[in-house]
This record gives structure tokens, C-alpha cells and sequence, in this order.
């Protein structure tokens, strides 16, 4: 078996009881923490069921020392970063994302608010409403509820059952009782002997377990406490059931006594059920016009038991007959096979993962405290995982293994000083765009080659666009999106994450990740979309809507692009469509490998760049049916004009409200339980975009909140003093710095910086432009903002209510 260049860090125990696992990897921009701490909404006593998921909430209000306006949730946004946290079964896990200079800040206040939490009464009141906001949006939503009802063919008894997400009435905040009852759960299980901290990032181990420690120090001292094991998942007489719905088969196997390693096993076993490739069991369930799709997942894992789900999406009209049969006789060919090729494969392709994962994504998996890859253990945990869910041998085919992922096998790319013929490292990130096409016959194409990255680097991206002359229809987009399903997989196997989106008279393919395989995923993926048939017939989509702030969220780029009539006819689309592109941070090797592939782009190249789709001045209205009774609203308000003044003014301002606006709309006023606000960039267009979703307050007194809020601006600038208007300021600067941006992120400030008309060097400008600004530019900004001199754009649930806004063509 190949050694994984990135296994799990080992765990080590500090001196107060404290678990820590640190993970050193130089190459990373950021850093990131994950706190596990071993209770969850299972270890509630019955009588209040939510407290878990209650807690988790109240501890991000603020502590003495931190109070919520510089609290982490606060600290973390205002240095760019991510937070979150989430309450499972017997888990709740913390976690955020910074860089290294703000890191040592983050764990200062994740400790703070674990170990002196106010817990006041006004702040559990309000911090309870929220919980029941999210309680009525959970009942209404249909895929929350599916997925309760999994449930029900488990023992009553099984916890599994239960409601535990917490609401106004399982959480009466006045009764003694209750509140002895969250004291008591606070400190049995938020104490170092319960926790797991995994620290991840460019620091030396050293400076990783100094900063462990110090974080250990303030969290009280415990010993471990054993979570008591829940009873049998179903009775001993049965361990697997089914539920049929429309066009849907739900199968359900409850394991019992699993041995070690088990996790490993079943993640194991579902990667290769999922898998699309010929010879499995999605191909020939297709082939059969048995299935359509099919993704298997444990549901739950604890102590030994598990919950495997194995969810079918069934083509219209047809029934489930035979698909538990074709199920059982691929798990017993699996069960027969030698997996040593398919664990080298599955180790490799964990290997490539993580070369890709993000400080947080390699934190979270560290706390989760699994072995990379299948070991030896797994092997007979599966084995033990099969014979359970009764996989036997006298399977009747013709059945084979995949064969092997293509990009999975690349040679590994020859060493590459980064920078191309005839340039030095002066030159680096001080070209225009138009100076990057002139330096080659291949360079003048459309396809431009960034130098504003460095090239030296595992990663890279590569855009296109091809800029259509009818909207493409619906049908079509749905079925070109099918045709690239399979490649999607494999070359995100392989470190290449492929997207492909519509909006408006526009196409846009982008491809991000390792940069060795992607000229051949590029190759592949153009092949896919120029099929003629263009795959198969679009069966009618069998998926959930998405919460209604997601379906606007969704919606917005293609409400922000001009449309023409609609077309389907893709040779037609391809045969006029202009294509322009950019790549980034690929080294001359790669470039050169991308030859046969630019070769055979569709459509026409074309450099010249359109002016960004401008609204000023104008308030556009678009009604989106979210086929939901709740309220949705979204504001993108645009830059006033395309100078760069402008946009690091409005990126200021989004600086500078994200945490006051959440505070006033969630915190006080409780709108709803999504309230965010953001800087936008949607084809070139730079803009504050506000997003409010309520269970009860309708889109105009939404917008009205929200243009309140707005009006209030100067006087939240005005009281922002010297230093703290220097420090935001700084703090924003640095995240545009080539030592945070990952290779993700400059690809798309970069790909938006084009659309704009920015020059090449605008990572370089932006941070320098946003040092420029004054307290009084920034309240000249407020007053351009305030008078939509940029426009205002509204996505609602709602229609137009007339003057002054006007409904969007």
C-alpha cells in the first residue's frame, strides 16, 4: 500500500487533560481550529431536548472580556475568515479559519467563550427565538422532514426518534429546573477532558502546541466521561428497512457491534457504491432503467452502531422492483473481490484531496479521528459491515470492478522555477492583461496567462467564458450539465474541481485544483460539451428545493446579465459563441500541456472586453417563486461608477457593516435566522449585497429594515475612532495580500478584475486603493450608496411594490 504523503497527525494528550492533534503544513495561507467537544444533543436528559443545540448558540453572544461586537464570530469576519459551529448526535464541534497573523486572536476568543460564558437572561430569550425561527423553517421544509422520517423504521426507543434541535416549548428559560439542567450540562461536558482541539497551518509544530496549550490553559480541567451507549437500533429480529416515495427508494441497514476501524469501512464501501463508472452498480441500475442516481451515506455512527442509507432517484414512471435484488448481488461480487488495487485508488485519491483541502477542511478532518485510506483493521471491519448487511456469494452478475480513474495517474510534474522565458521575478504581478497576450503567438489567443500569481505553486485555475448569441434554454443547460457529470467526478478524485453555469447569454467553464491534470481535464470536459446529442433526454428534476434565500442567491447572476429568446439548438450557440479565458497560476509545463486543448475550444476567440451590465441610478425588482410561505430578500447594491476608488470604498463599507448589520437584524430585531451581509463581485460588477430570509416578516418591511439600517450608516462610520477605522482598514488591506489569497480566490478576484476592465496588476492596486480611504470618502461613499447611484438590484419572494422600484425585465 502507498504511504499517504499527508497521514492523520497523531493525537497527544497535554498535562490538564487536553487533547490535541497538530498538523504543520508550510504550504497553506491560512490557519484553522476545530474544537471537538465529546457531547452532543444525545447526552440532553430527556425532558429538555434542544439544550445541547441551545448552548452552542448562546456561547457565541459574547463574553466580559469579548463582548459580541469583538467576539469571535465578529473577529473572524472582519479578518476575512470562516466560523462556525455544529451540534450533532454525541458531537459538538467549533471551528474557524484565519490567517496566521490573526490566528493567535481566534483561539483567544474561541477559549474565552467556552470557559466564561454570560449566559444572561436576555440573551438566552432572544437567543431561544432564533432557535424557534429555525424550528418553524425546519417543519416547513421538505427536506428536513424526509430526512427525519429515515428515521422511523428505528426502535422507538433509539434517540435517533427524538426531536433535538430545541424550540420555545422545549426550552422553558423559567423554570429552575431548566436552567440547573444547562449549568449542569455546561460543566460536565465543556471541560478540557472532553475536548479534542485540532490546529492546522504554516506554523512550525512548536508554535502550533504553544498556541494548544495556551488555549488548554484557560478551559476548565476535567477527566473524560464515558457517554452512555444508546440501545439497539432496531430490535435483534430485523436490521434493514426501505421507504418508498416518489421517484425515490430509501433502503436503510442498521449495524450493530461494529469493531474499530468501521468508520473507515463504510466511507470505504460508499465511495465505491457512488461511483458512476462502467461496470458498477449506478451503470447497470441506468442501463436497467432501474435508477437514475444513487448516494450512500451513514447517517449515524456511534459506539459501535451505524446507519448506512442508500437513497435511489427513480426515472418517471418507474418502480423500485429490483433494485434491493441488483444491491445485494453487487455487495456479494464486492464482498468477493481483492481490494488491494481499489484501497491503492482510494488512497491516492484521499492523497489528492487533501494536496487540495483548505486549513479547515484538513482541521475538521482531523478532529474527526480517522485512519487515511482503508487499513488493514477496515478490511476486516468491512468484511464484518457485509456480512451483516447479508451480502452473500452467489451473486449473479456480470458484474466488474471500475476501472482505474484515468487522472489518477498522472506522473508527477518535473520541478519548475515559476517563472517563463525572458521573465524575471521583478516582472511578476506588473503586467497589464493585453502585455500578458503579446508575450507568444499562443499568448496573444484569448486565453490569457496571468503573471499576477505565483506559477510555483501545486495549484491552479483556468476560466472561459463564451459569450452566446441567444440565452441558452434550460433543457439544454440541464442536459450539458448531465454530460459532464461522470468527468466531474473523476477530476474531483484527482484534485480538479469542475463548474459549469449559465447566466444570461453567457457560459462559463472553470476549473479549480491541482494544475497537473487539468489540460487533460480540460481536453475531456470540451469533448463532453460539444457532443452533438448532447447527451441524454433531461428527465424532470426529482431534487428539493433549496431554503428561499439559496433559490435568490442562485438566481442572482443571471438576473444581473442581459437575456435575449431562448435556444436550445447547441450547435447553432456553439458555432457563434466568442470565447476569451484566463488561467492562473499555471507553470510553463502546464501551459505547454494545455496545447490540444485550446485547440479545440468552440466558438470564435475573442479578447474584447464588454462593458459589466449597468443599472445606475435605477431600483430593479424581480419576483422569484420560491414555492415556499417563507420571506426572502436580497439587495445588490452596485458601485456607483467602475473606478477602483469606488469598488475599495464599497469593499470598505461591506468591512465595516457585516457584523453591525447581522447584529441589528438577527441580534436584536430577530428577523429571521439567515441574515448576512457581503461584498459581491457578479461579472465585473462590484456591489454590497444584504440577504434577509423570515419565517414572518414580509419583503417590504425586510427591505425597510435593511434600508434603515443603511441610513444609519454615517453614524456607525462617525463613531469609529482613529485607531479602530485604521485597524479595520488595515485588517481588510491584508486580505488581498499574495501571503493570504489562495490560488481559488485570487483566480476569482483576478477573472472579476478582467470582466471589469481592471489591469493585471489589481491585486496589487486593490489593497493600496483600500489604504487611501478616509473616514471622508468612506461617508461619500454611504451617500452614493444611499442614493443608488450605482442602482439597487431586489430579488424577493415577493412582486414589485411599485414606485420608486420598477419590475425587472
Amino acid at each position: 500500500m502507498p504511504a499517504l504523503n499527508h497521514p492523520r497527525p497523531p493525537t497527544e494528550t497535554l498535562a490538564n487533560g487536553l487533547r490535541v492533534t497538530l498538523r504543520h503544513t508550510p504550504n497553506l495561507k491560512r490557519c484553522a481550529a476545530a474544537l471537538r467537544v465529546a457531547a452532543g444533543s444525545h447526552d440532553v436528559p430527556l425532558a429538555w431536548p434542544g439544550l445541547a443545540h441551545f448552548l452552542e448558540h448562546l456561547l457565541f453572544l459574547g463574553t466580559e472580556r469579548f463582548p459580541a461586537g469583538q467576539g469571535l464570530m465578529a473577529y473572524v469576519q472582519s479578518h476575512g475568515g470562516q466560523v462556525n459551529a455544529r451540534t450533532s448526535e454525541r458531537t459538538t464541534d467549533y471551528f474557524f479559519e484565519l490567517p496566521p497573523q490573526a490566528f493567535a486572536g481566534g483561539l483567544e476568543r474561541l477559549s474565552d467563550m467556552l470557559a466564561h460564558p454570560r449566559m444572561n437572561p436576555d440573551d438566552q430569550q432572544r437567543e431561544r427565538e432564533v432557535l424557534q425561527a429555525e424550528f418553524v423553517a425546519w417543519s416547513q421544509d421538505a427536506a428536513a422532514q424526509q430526512q427525519f422520517s429515515l428515521f422511523n423504521g428505528l426502535g422507538e426507543a433509539h434517540p435517533l426518534r427524538g426531536f433535538h434541535a430545541g424550540n420555545r416549548d422545549s426550552l422553558p428559560l423559567q423554570q429552575p429546573e431548566f436552567q440547573q439542567a444547562l449549568q449542569d450540562f455546561y460543566q460536565r461536558f465543556y471541560q478540557t477532558g472532553q475536548m479534542t482541539l485540532s490546529l492546522v497551518g504554516p506554523q512550525s509544530l512548536d508554535e502550533l502546541k504553544a498556541m494548544a496549550e495556551a488555549f488548554g490553559s484557560v478551559i476548565a480541567k476535567g477527566q473524560t466521561i464515558t457517554q452512555h451507549p444508546p440501545v439497539p437500533l432496531m430490535d435483534a429480529s430485523a436490521n434493514s428497512y426501505q421507504q418508498a416515495g416518489e421517484r425515490r427508494l430509501d433502503l436503510l441497514f442498521a449495524l450493530q457491534a461494529l469493531p474499530d476501524f468501521s468508520a473507515e469501512a463504510l466511507a470505504f464501501l460508499c465511495h465505491w457504491l457512488n461511483l458512476a463508472r462502467p461496470g458498477g452498480l449506478l451503470a447497470d441500475l441506468r442501463e436497467c432503467g432501474l435508477a437514475d442516481n444513487l448516494n450512500a451515506q451513514p447517517l449515524y455512527q456511534f459506539a459501535g452502531q451505524a446507519l448506512l442509507h442508500i437513497e435511489f432517484t427513480l426515472p418517471a414512471a418507474a418502480s423500485a422492483t429490483g433494485i434491493r435484488e441488483r444491491l445485494m448481488d453487487w455487495l456479494g461480487f464486492f464482498a468477493e473481490q481483492d481490494w488491494n488495487r481499489l484501497r491503492e485508488e482510494y488512497a491516492t485519491l484521499l492523497q489528492r484531496q487533501q494536496q487540495v483541502s483548505s486549513a479547515l477542511q484538513l482541521a475538521r478532518l482531523d478532529s474527526e479521528q480517522r485512519e487515511a485510506g482503508l487499513p488493514e483493521q477496515g478490511v476486516t471491519a468491512l468484511k464484518q459491515i457485509l456480512q451483516q448487511i447479508g451480502a452473500v456469494d452467489n451473486f449473479s452478475g456480470p458484474w466488474q470492478l471500475p476501472a482505474p480513474n484515468p487522472f489518477l495517474r498522472g506522473e508527477a510534474p518535473a520541478p519548475n522555477a515559476g517563472l517563463i522565458r525572458g521573465q524575471t521575478s521583478a516582472h511578476r504581478g506588473l503586467r497589464t492583461f493585453a502585455q500578458d497576450r503579446s508575450r507568444s503567438r499562443r499568448e496573444r489567443s484569448p486565453m490569457q496567462f496571468s503573471q499576477a500569481f505565483p506559477d510555483n505553486g501545486a495549484e491552479g485555475a483556468i476560466y472561459l467564458r463564451w459569450r452566446l448569441d441567444s440565452t441558452p434554454g434550460g433543457n439544454l443547460q440541464t442536459r450539458l450539465e448531465n454530460n459532464l457529470l461522470p468527468l466531474r467526478e473523476d477530476a474531483h478524485q484527482a484534485g480538479v474541481d469542475i463548474s459549469f453555469s449559465a447566466s444570461g447569454n453567457e457560459w462559463l467553464l472553470k476549473l479549480n485544483g491541482l494544475q497537473e491534470p487539468m489540460p487533460s481535464v480540460l481536453e475531456h470536459a470540451l469533448k463532453e460539451l460539444t457532443k452533438p446529442d448532447a447527451a441524454v433526454s433531461p428527465s424532470e428534476s426529482t431534487s428539493v428545493a433549496l431554503m428561499p434565500i439559496r433559490q435568490l442567491l442562485k438566481a442572482l447572476p443571471d438576473h444581473c446579465l442581459g437575456h435575449t429568446a431562448n435556444s436550445d439548438d447547441i450547435q447553432q450557440l456553439w458555432s457563434s459563441a466568442r470565447w476569451d479565458g484566463l488561467a492562473i497560476g499555471l507553470s510553463a509545463q502546464t501551459q505547454a500541456a494545455m496545447g490540444l486543448a485550446l485547440s479545440r475550444i468552440p466558438g470564435t476567440p475573442d479578447n474584447q472586453l464588454t462593458a459589466p451590465f449597468s443599472i445606475r441610478s435605477q431600483r430593479l425588482w424581480s419576483n422569484v417563486d420560491t414555492a415556499s410561505s417563507e420571506h426572502a430578500l436580497l439587495l445588490f447594491c452596485p458601485t456607483a461608477t467602475q473606478e477602483m476608488a469606488d469598488e475599495a470604498a464599497w469593499r470598505l463599507l461591506a468591512h465595516v457593516c457585516q457584523t453591525p448589520f447581522y447584529q441589528r437584524l438577527r441580534v436584536e430585531l430577530q428577523l429571521g435566522y439567515a441574515v448576512f451581509s457581503a461584498l459581491r463581485q457578479i461579472h465585473g460588477q462590484t456591489g454590497l449585497l444584504f440577504g434577509v430570509q423570515s419565517p414572518s416578516v414580509a419583503p417590504m418591511d425586510l427591505l425597510q429594515h435593511i434600508e434603515q439600517f443603511l441610513n444609519r450608516l454615517p453614524e456607525l462610520i462617525n463613531a469609529l475612532d482613529d485607531t479602530t477605522f485604521t485597524a479595520q482598514r488595515q485588517a481588510l488591506a491584508d486580505q488581498f495580500s499574495s501571503a493570504t489569497l489562495t490560488t481559488a480566490q485570487a483566480a476569482e478576484l483576478l477573472w472579476q478584475g478582467k470582466l471589469a476592465g481592471r489591469s493585471s496588476d489589481y491585486l496589487t492596486q486593490l489593497p493600496e486603493a483600500i489604504l487611501q480611504i478616509d473616514p471622508a470618502a468612506l461617508l461619500a461613499a454611504t451617500r452614493r450608496l444611499n442614493q443608488a447611484e450605482g442602482g439597487w438590484r431586489c430579488l424577493s419572494s415577493a412582486v414589485s411594490p411599485g414606485e420608486p422600484w420598477q419590475a425587472a425585465k
